[in-house]
């Protein structure tokens, strides 16, 4: 399990980010605040507080490529 802090601005960024993970059989999950959702589900991540920095997590050890395609989105720490 992995996790990161992602940014999703705008509308384009949310459609974008679904078409990633949605390619992935990796389970993904978003939190903001005490909020999780699937972060496969573009009705559950535009219920979330988009203006904050959102939690990705990845249920899986093997995340290089994903986070690779997801890169636009994270956030540096």
């Amino acid at each position: 399990m992995k996790n990161v802090k992602i940014r999703l601005s705008t509308i384009a960024d949310v459609r974008d980010f679904v078409n990633i993970v949605s390619k992935t059989d990796i389970d993904i999950d978003l939190q903001s605040g005490r909020y999780i959702v699937d972060g496969k589900s573009i009705m559950g991540i535009f219920s979330l507080d988009l203006l904050s920095p959102i939690s990705l997590t990845a249920h899986s050890d093997d995340t290089d490529e994903l986070f690779a395609a997801l890169a636009p989105f994270i956030i540096a720490e």
